[in-house]
């Protein structure tokens, strides 16, 4: 071939290369790049009260684990009572596993841990049960570790277990513990003898309500009911030990992760003053309890937890991961700051404690007029803007057609979408894919007449959403956003919030004024109180154990009260806060930070 064929075909290929990038630049920009909780998994029908004939799709209890498979390291979350796993390589989509071997009665409360080449697994159990393990968890195949665990004593478990592999020692070792009687419990691990109990286990610690505010039960730790302690999971960082545990109970709004600190796996233990280090009783994915932490590619750390919807039962949740880390001090944290708003999903190590995340979307949605082409009985379209998962519109049939249709009364800039469905009299009892999926269409509108096509889940591999987390490909602007129905299974047509995202042009609001935090004689509470900002949406109360620690949110609406009193304080500790504002258009400064003793 001489010089001038060669430079022709050159230019070919160039041409051609170019015309390629052209022809997948809409896919390119159609890649969804931010997250928004509760986690867009297709959450599986669950089995748990079967013989209740209650159907709804339920997930908790998550272990998100960074495991090694073919030199690159990728994600795999297991969740409670969902018969298979999850399985991801960027953590935003994700896809079901089902196994070849599994725990015979499904897994509750799952443990797994990644040791060089090996994922480890173990279900909660009172029984005798056996450790699996896959050098191929992408694929499904698993193999027993062992046959059996020696049984423990009658209602110690190892119920809500958690592995822990020490790198440094090269030591292993369980904690577990589920009760509102027994405490955290410890043992070492024998891993010549394939990881049975070694030498006897011991307590580790036990809840102190009393000296502890946030480990009291109900909502708003307003219930005198012992409070139940569960999910362990350890970390190691720096040399110390890090005991996570999950209290006071699964089902309220103000379920959290806390954390005891020893210089040895076994203890002893001492309770962090700053607890609860992951803590969201705020907002519409309240509930952040009942986790683990991990580290994604880049060293960042996450805490995942289980969200409570509680509406068809008391065990009904989603699941939920924030942004977390260590500060200089080594004081563990969890990111939960507009924490079900959309976040960007990282793709380099951050500063701080993720703020940057955020991608700024604000709620475009709440309490805005609604109309719906149909509406059974009492469950009226209002309901799905009003950021509670427990209140819910249904049409009269669920065929194809039906609409929502939200009017944000003004021209904004929307980005994302969010639909969140209600298994309302659901009568699925089976997880069947060819039946079990999700679709319908996003449309806007500037003036409520002409519509345009935004989004069409029609167009994706079919797939089960319950919490359809949709970033539109390019900002949009509209002022009437509509859902669109194609196919959910379930007999109703049934929708708990139909959430929309983005920004407007105006000012942000005012930082609140005349912000006051005052601790009660009981220590464990204090009271807060502000003046309400005019536009604002709603407020983000900060708050933590030292000025530049204001690591806690508590968020709250505009129309609810300014007045609040917050339980959740630890005894004997001094504490900081600010407030903030946030409306359509941002968010405002932070008020000046108030000390209380």
């Amino acid at each position: 071939m001489n010089q001038i064929n060669t430079y022709r075909l050159v230019q070919q290929l160039q041409v051609l290369s170019l015309y390629m990038l052209i022809l997948l630049m809409p896919a390119l920009s159609n890649a969804q790049t931010t997250y928004c909780n509760p986690m867009d998994i297709d959450y599986k029908y669950n089995f748990e009260q079967l013989n209740e004939k209650i159907s709804y799709r339920s997930g908790a209890d998550p272990v998100i684990i960074n495991h090694k498979v073919a030199g690159r390291n990728e994600y795999f979350l297991f969740v409670t009572i969902s018969g298979g796993y999850w399985h991801s390589k960027d953590m935003l989509n994700w896809k079901y596993i089902t196994a070849n071997r599994w725990p015979f009665e499904d897994m509750c409360a799952p443990a797994a841990v990644s040791v060089r080449d090996t994922l480890f697994l173990f279900q909660s159990t009172f029984e005798s049960r056996p450790i699996l393990y896959s050098v191929a968890p992408e694929k499904g195949i698993w193999e027993f570790y062992n046959r059996w665990t020696p049984r423990l004593p009658k209602d110690i478990g190892p119920w809500d277990p958690a592995l822990f592999h020490d790198a440094e020692t090269d030591k292993w070792y369980m904690y577990w513990g589920s009760s509102n009687v027994y405490p955290i419990f410890g043992s070492e691990l024998d891993y010549s003898k394939r990881l049975a109990f070694k030498g006897e286990y011991k307590a580790m610690f036990w809840l102190d309500p009393y000296a502890h505010g946030w480990e009291r039960f109900g909502p708003n730790h307003s219930d005198p009911f012992k409070p139940f302690t569960e999910g362990a999971w350890m970390t190691k960082h720096k040399g110390k030990y890090y005991l996570q545990y999950g209290a006071p109970g699964t089902e309220y709004n103000v379920y959290a992760n806390g954390t005891y600190t020893a210089d040895d796996p076994l203890g002893p233990f001492t309770y962090a003053p700053y607890n609860p280090i992951s803590y969201k009783p705020g907002g519409f994915a309240t509930g952040a309890g009942h986790g683990n932490t991990f580290q994604d590619n880049y060293g960042n750390y996450w805490n995942t937890g289980t969200s409570w919807i509680g509406l068809n039962w008391a065990m009904e949740r989603r699941i939920v991961m924030y942004p977390a880390g260590f500060d200089k001090d080594g004081q563990m944290f969890s990111n939960t700051r507009f924490g079900d708003f959309p976040h960007k999903m990282t793709t380099k190590t951050w500063q701080g404690k993720g703020d940057e995340l955020f991608t700024g979307w604000v709620l475009l949605s709440y309490k805005k007029p609604v109309t719906a082409s149909t509406v059974l009985d009492t469950m009226s379209a209002a309901k799905i803007t009003d950021e509670n998962p427990r209140t819910f519109w249904a049409a009269k049939q669920n065929k194809p057609g039906e609409t929502l249709t939200i009017d944000l009364q003004a021209e904004l800039d929307v980005k994302a979408v969010q639909v969140n469905y209600t298994d309302y009299k659901s009568d699925i009892f089976d997880n069947n894919p060819a039946k079990v999926y999700t679709q319908f269409k996003i449309l806007t509108s500037i003036d409520g007449k002409k519509w345009d096509v935004a989004y069409d889940l029609s167009k994706e591999p079919k797939r089960d959403r319950p919490c359809a987390y949709i970033e539109l490909p390019r900002p949009i602007r509209a002022r009437y956003v509509r859902y669109e129905h194609m196919h959910v299974a379930s007999p109703v047509l049934a929708i708990s919030e139909f959430r929309v995202f983005g920004n407007g042009s105006g000012k942000a609001p005012q930082t609140p004024g005349n912000f006051t935090a005052t601790r009660q004689k009981d220590t464990r509470n204090a009271d807060l109180k502000w003046d309400k900002v005019p536009g604002a949406i709603g407020y983000n109360v900060l708050w933590g154990i030292a000025p530049d620690k204001l690591y806690q949110t508590y968020q709250f609406w505009h129309d609810d009260p300014n007045t609040f009193e917050l339980r959740a304080l630890n005894v004997g500790v001094p504490y900081y806060f600010a407030i903030e504002a946030f409306n359509e258009n941002g968010v405002s400064e932070m008020s000046a930070v108030t000390g209380v003793k």
